[in-house]
């Protein structure tokens, strides 16, 4: 099993920046990658950015070029620096790591974008 737990979030204005981290603890020689993922209300949860244990990186198109994915290995970690923020980034934001068969998740933490 894989523990996940999220920090960073909050409210931020239009324009401005946060950053989530997520540290894993428990079975990690299991995981091969990690990535955030976000739930806003009434919609599905889709990906928004993964990284890969050799460092591989994939976004969501809506938020290519604003936020960045970073990965440390030695901590166990992985941090999501989201610039540039609008406010339909506003969702729950979910740490997620992959050690197959199995898929684990973070409780969530809440990211909201207003002026």
């Amino acid at each position: 099993q894989v523990q996940l737990v999220e920090s960073g979030g909050g409210l931020a204005q239009p324009g401005g920046s946060l950053r989530l981290s997520c540290a894993a603890s428990g079975s990690i020689f299991s995981i091969i990658a990690m990535g955030w993922y976000r739930q806003a209300p009434g919609k599905q949860r889709e990906m928004v950015a993964r990284i890969t244990n050799g460092g591989t990186t994939n976004y969501a198109d809506s938020v290519k070029g604003r936020f960045t994915i970073s990965r440390d290995n030695t901590k166990n970690t992985v941090a999501l620096q989201m610039n540039s923020l609008k406010p339909e980034d506003t969702a729950i934001y979910y740490c997620n790591a992959i050690g197959p068969p199995l898929n684990y998740w973070g409780q969530g933490t809440q990211v909201t974008v207003s002026s």
